[in-house]
Parts: C-alpha cells; structure tokens; sequence
C-alpha cells in the first residue's frame, strides 16, 4: 500500500505539490490524472525516493519515505519517464545488473525474469544488445530492470507513451497480472480509455492539489458529464473555477 498525506514540494516560489493526500490500496490499480505541470511527476518522485519531501508523509507498506528510503525502495517498484538503457549490454545484462545493485542473487533474479519473458514475450530481444531498441523494446527491459527485485508496489510514469499498440498491450496486461498477484500498482497517464478500463480508483491533480478522487463512474457524476475525458477536464479545472468565481464576487 502506498500512503501520501499533505504532501508538499516547492522549486523557487513554484508550488508543485501542495498538500496532497491520497492512498494506493494493494490488490488494486490506481490512476494518477493531471494536465501537464500539475505536479503528477512530482509527486512520483517525491514516493520514490528520486527527490526530496518539503513536508509531509509519504508511506510504502509503512515504511516511511523520508526515514528509510532503502526500505522503500526494497518496497517499490519505479518506471520513470526516462527509459535508458545500456546500449553495449544485451537486455539480460542490463536487468541482472540492477538485480546485482538490488541485492538479489543471479537464480533469485533469473527465476524472476522468467516470467516476464512469458508476460512481455522478450524471448527474441533478451540476449541482443539493447542498442537500435525499439521504445516498445527499451520499455519491456526498463519495466523488468524496475520489477527484478520482485516488490510489492509498483509505481509507473506514463508507461505506455511512445509505445506501439502490441507493446501498450502487453503492458496492460502485466499491469492486470500484477493487480491479480495482489500487488499495489500506481500508474499516471494522460490516455482516458486506458485509466477507464485499468484503474480501480483515479486521483485527479491540477495545481499540485487533489481536485477529484473516485471510480470512473463516481468521478462522471461528480462532474455531471458523460464520460471520463469530459469529467477529467472539468474536474482539473475546479480550482480555476472558484478563483474565477472568487475574483467576480
């Protein structure tokens, strides 16, 4: 389970996170919504260790971020928008290496990495050298690289963009096998049909705050619009509303 209360974060006097608070359940696929700049990314970093907390709280399967983030890490898994890899290895090295830097021994992280040969169909790409990758190719090793050290919260950056509709497929369907395994998965992404058919609960966040939370039905009749693309943009937007509403009083 992935726990966030208040959570803040400022560059200079840009608020990017101000004072979000939501929680990812196990067994469950949580969507994270935002127009760009509304401090998704942010907030992914914050949880996964990549930058630091202002304030706030941000838990792991109660490991608290800030005070064992080697803890946290054990806990999480983190796909970020940057996909590098290393071009002079072949696949297969490049994820036995993060297993390595994680602690995890050579038949832990193979016997691992075979399901996700079967998953992700990498059988044709696992031994090649990962220069002249596709994205779909690159993402497929970048996702294994995160997941090798088998933890039980997994946490994605707008997994599926740039990728071919065969690679976003098999992606989605990693994300349910997760799910199904009990496992806590976040994902942002700014695909509506995708976070409608995945998620089980969806944060929206516009100006580093949560404007909206709930199911895709719960989040259409917040909004009294009629599906998910119409009911994010109204619901981003409610903060700019009030303002407006504020300053014509």
């Amino acid at each position: 389970m992935i726990k966030v209360e208040n959570l803040r974060k400022q560059f200079g006097a840009v608020k990017a996170v101000d004072g979000v608070t939501f929680t990812a359940n196990s067994g469950a696929i949580t969507g994270l919504l935002g127009p760009n700049g509304a401090g998704k990314t942010t907030t992914i970093r914050m949880i996964g260790t990549l930058i630091d907390i202002d304030s706030g709280l941000a838990l792991i399967d109660n490991v608290n971020v800030a005070i064992d983030p080697d803890g946290a890490r054990r806990a999480c898994g983190l796909l970020t928008d940057s996909r590098g890899v290393y071009t002079r290895m072949t696949a297969r090295e490049n994820i036995r290496y993060y297993a390595e830097l994680r602690g995890v021994e050579i038949a832990r992280s193979e016997k691992t990495l075979a399901r996700f040969i079967e998953w992700l169909d990498m059988k044709d790409i696992l031994d090649r050298r990962t220069e002249g990758f596709s994205q779909g190719e690159r993402m497929k090793v970048a996702i294994v690289r995160a997941l090798i050290h088998e933890p039980t919260n997994v946490i994605l950056d707008e997994p599926t963009n740039g990728l071919d509709v065969m690679s976003t497929r098999a992606l989605r369907e990693l994300i349910k096998r997760l799910k199904s395994e009990g496992q806590t998965v976040m994902f942002s992404s700014h695909v509506m049909q995708e976070v409608a058919a995945l998620c089980d609960e969806i944060i929206i966040i516009s100006h580093g705050r949560v404007t909206a939370q709930g199911t895709t039905s719960q989040l259409i009749e917040l909004s009294g619009k009629q599906n998910l693309e119409d009911a994010f943009i109204a619901l981003s937007d409610v903060l700019n509303t009030a303002a407006t509403r504020k300053e014509a009083a």
